[in-house]
């Protein structure tokens, strides 16, 4: 486990192919939020790991696992449609939990990947903040593959200004605190392009 210090910036252990002792390893070592690509790998491994730690689902997210995951998750990084942010409230409302949710944006506009258009994320955004039991926190990005990281600082630098343009719209029960973007071989542009919540895990793990 490498000692990553990011000062004012919330890192996400993305664990995907982690076994349950190497995430035990990371919350010992300081790491505050689990990030989890897939529900049934995170069934797997949840239950065996015995410290307190907030867990946060990355991946694409299928309607149909929605009750499954909202008994691990405190957050779902990954809404991408108004249909998936009303199941999680519906399913939320079922248990009594609010849950807190990422608007996913497709900044790259790759079509291997899911996520709003970034021209449709404060419509989307609109929609869903009168859900009860959903709490929109923010957006989340995944920058087109490169061996470049400075190739993902247009993206990272849009996706800023998103941020802060829904931001200052003021949405009801809308509250912009997260950032989500950049990960193991970006994550340094990204925070210099304004994120507050990068997604590590090659860089933490190996």
């Amino acid at each position: 486990m490498k000692p990553i210090k990011l000062n004012g910036i919330s890192v996400v252990a993305a664990c995907k192919g982690r076994t349950h002792e190497q995430i035990v390893q990371a919350i010992a070592a300081g790491i505050k939020i689990i990030g989890q690509n897939y529900v049934q790998e995170a069934e797997d491994v949840f239950p065996k790991v015995d410290l307190p730690a907030d867990w946060h689902f990355i991946g694409h997210l299928q309607k149909n696992k929605v009750k499954r995951a909202l008994k691990i998750f405190s957050c779902i990084q990954s809404v991408d449609s108004f249909a998936l942010a009303e199941e999680i409230d519906r399913q939320a409302g079922v248990i009594g939990k609010t849950v807190s949710v990422l608007i996913e944006v497709n900044v790259g506009g790759e079509k291997s990947k899911f996520g709003v258009a970034p021209e449709k994320a404060q419509e989307v955004i609109t929609q869903i903040s009168p859900l009860k039991n959903v709490k929109v926190n923010g957006l989340m990005a995944m920058e087109p593959p490169s061996e470049n990281p400075e190739d993902a600082r247009p993206y990272f630098k849009q996706m800023k200004q998103l941020f802060d343009g829904i931001k200052k719209s003021n949405i009801p029960n809308v509250e912009m605190r997260f950032l989500s973007m950049g990960m193991s071989s970006s994550y340094r542009v990204a925070i210099e392009e304004g994120s507050n919540m990068v997604r590590l895990g090659r860089v933490l793990f190996e």
